[in-house]
């Protein structure tokens, strides 16, 4: 398994990695990947340039459905167990934690109540992100402190899971602060650039996005009246552009700039929940491309071998 931040480069790491081991095939852990038609924004590999090796976990759905973490994994786990079937390896690549620890730690993900979730939606336009997280403090104090300020949406998954379960958010599966032996056999390679390396991948795809004909891709998917899914509005770019074409920002140039600062945001907020897993083998993100693909190797080949 290769993880880290956005703009790491683990796609064409893992393309690269695929290639030279054989019989390899990449499964992606992306949470917005698995939309079909929100393909530049989402930064998927283009069939031209996957060097023929087949990708899954991507094109799961339409941007109008609910996808859910449980889902998620379930599609994942047929994905491996197909592969497994035809003799072939699987690469997994995530930057998603959340869908990583579910596949890696075969979590329980509790399900949802969609008139629940509208009801602390509701709150939480209302009395704001405090209110829940004081809430959240007096039910689960241990998933209030683990949630990071902004992340609404988690504050509200949380009492959503209490409120269903009647159980702490904190007591689903083994607990993200605790990091077990893999229920799937894998070994965990993590890419670490530096920050000033991040910041300057994010500004370069962000302007690679725009040329590609980004603001043309988030038009086409506003003109269906089928609309965007909850899930599916929370991928960076899409919400920035529409909030654009509705008039609630002066200009692209503006929603641009948002959408580099939200993706800066989201790449430190992915290396401090990477960084806390003891299993990830680190090797450093700034090393020159085939330096880079050799100490990967080698860090899936020590002790159990590639997987």
């Amino acid at each position: 398994m290769l993880v880290g931040p956005t703009a790491s480069g683990k796609s064409e790491l893992a393309i690269a990695a695929a290639t030279h081991l054989g019989d390899t095939e990449i499964v992606s852990l992306d949470a917005m990947q698995v939309y079909r038609g929100m393909d530049i924004g989402t930064d998927k590999v283009p069939p031209a340039a996957r060097a023929g090796i087949p990708h899954h976990g991507i094109d799961l759905a339409d941007p109008w459905e609910e996808f859910s973490v449980a889902r998620h994994r379930a599609a994942i786990d047929a994905a491996l167990a197909d592969l497994a079937a035809r003799g072939r390896r699987a690469l997994l690549v995530g930057g998603t934690g959340l869908v990583t620890r579910a596949v890696v730690d075969a979590l329980a993900i509790p399900g949802h109540d969609p008139l629940v979730r509208a009801r602390l939606e509701a709150e939480a336009s209302v009395a704001g992100e405090p209110a829940l997280r004081e809430r959240l403090a007096g039910l689960d104090p241990a998933a209030a402190a683990r949630i990071e300020p902004g992340n609404t949406r988690r504050l509200i998954r949380a009492l959503e899971v209490i409120e269903l379960t009647g159980r702490p958010f904190s007591a689903s599966g083994p607990g993200l602060d605790v990091y077990p032996e893999p229920a799937l056999p894998v070994r965990i390679v993590g890419l670490w650039p530096s920050l000033a390396t991040l910041d300057r991948r994010i500004h370069e795809r962000v302007g690679v996005m725009r040329a590609a004909g980004l603001v043309a891709e988030v038009e086409r998917l506003a003109a269906d009246p089928r609309g965007w899914s909850r899930t599916a509005r929370q991928a960076i770019g899409y919400r920035e552009l529409d909030a654009w074409r509705r008039g609630e920002l002066g200009s692209p140039d503006e929603a641009f700039a948002r959408i580099e600062r939200r993706t800066q945001a989201l790449a430190r907020r992915q290396r401090r929940w990477f960084r806390r897993d003891p299993r990830i083998a680190w090797v450093a993100g700034d090393a020159p491309a085939r330096r880079l693909l050799d100490l990967v190797l080698a860090a899936w080949c020590r002790d159990h071998g590639a997987r």
